[in-house]
């Protein structure tokens, strides 16, 4: 396959930038006011100075910045992400614990947000400068417009307060004690409004840049000359439209996949997903910078891991790019 060494190098190319935003970002935390231990002396209530400094010795928060800088940049080349003081465990298996959650809601937001755009862009498309195409349009501006957080806050007021259809929040049912299928259909319920609120300003996003696509490709002499040959409108869009005005889209999951998992902060917080958007919120909170660093560096691996598959998909959809042209 010869694109798998084109999408290859183009992984390879990633891991400097990785390392220069992580020591960026370690650099940026050092000015932040407070550290991990201000945080665990407010949580025991405070203490004397001499106990403080003993815990700045024990988790190396004595040494200069460089050398702090320098022994992380260390131990991430032996994917060693540190110990995590405020919840007592390696940043490793902290991450862990909330990884699921995170994946779960990006995958199903992503999925909803690409077919729902796909499909709304197209029939806008087909039905341009008419009425469906001015609802459409109207609608995916709202929805991208609206903030996110209060689509959730509505969602859980209209559809778990009012009509009692779907739950609040949370991950599960965990006093029901599911198993098996039914342990994961529960999770699917609980995930369906923030993968909704999560979903909606992408979707609005994909049907406008679809729309645009499809109008484009349109135009082209290749879809007059189908047409020409006698084939139905249908089979020219499913056919020969749909695959060349799809080439934007990917692009697209590739870029908004980072933006995804900064959106999701947001989500997790209202629905009380156990995810690794909160974990984040919790640890700027409790100046955890093991775990904030970790969860930055999972973060870009998921992002470049998401870049690679759609450097793939990007490749089948356009031979062209494995020719050069």
């Amino acid at each position: 396959m010869r694109v798998l060494p084109l999408a290859l190098r183009r992984l390879a190319a990633s891991i400097p930038t990785l390392l220069l935003i992580l020591a960026g970002l370690f650099l940026l935390l050092q000015l932040a006011p407070g550290d991990t231990v201000d945080a665990l002396m407010g949580q025991m209530g405070g203490g004397d100075a001499a106990l403080a400094a003993e815990l700045r010795r024990y988790y190396g928060l004595d040494l200069p910045v460089m050398a702090r800088l320098g022994d992380y940049l260390w131990r991430l080349v032996r994917l060693d992400l540190g110990f995590s003081a405020i919840y007592g465990k390696p940043v490793a298996t902290v991450i862990l614990e909330r990884l699921p959650a995170t994946l779960l809601l990006m995958t199903a937001s992503l999925s909803f947000a690409f077919a729902a755009g796909m499909g709304l862009g197209v029939l806008a498309a087909r039905r341009v400068n008419r009425w469906p195409d001015t609802l459409i349009s109207t609608l995916g501006l709202v929805f991208y417009a609206t903030p996110s957080f209060w689509f959730g806050l509505m969602a859980i007021v209209v559809f778990s307060v009012h009509l009692q259809w779907l739950p609040a929040g949370g991950f599960g049912d965990v006093a029901m004690g599911y198993e098996g299928w039914e342990a994961a259909l529960d999770i699917a319920w609980h995930l369906v409004l923030p993968t909704l609120t999560l979903g909606l300003i992408f979707l609005a996003i994909y049907l406008r840049i679809m729309r645009a696509s499809m109008l484009e490709v349109l135009s082209l002499d290749f879809v007059r000359t189908a047409r020409a040959k006698g084939l139905t409108e249908t089979r020219v869009v499913a056919r020969h439209v749909l695959r060349n005005a799809l080439l934007p889209m990917v692009t697209l999951i590739g870029l908004q996949a980072g933006t995804m998992l900064g959106g999701s902060v947001v989500v997790e917080s209202v629905f009380a997903l156990p995810g690794l958007g909160r974990l984040a919120y919790e640890s700027v909170v409790q100046r955890d910078l093991n775990t904030l660093l970790g969860i930055v560096f999972v973060s870009a691996l998921l992002v470049i891991a998401v870049n690679f598959l759609v450097d793939l998909l990007y490749a089948r959809l356009d031979p062209r790019i494995l020719s050069g042209r």
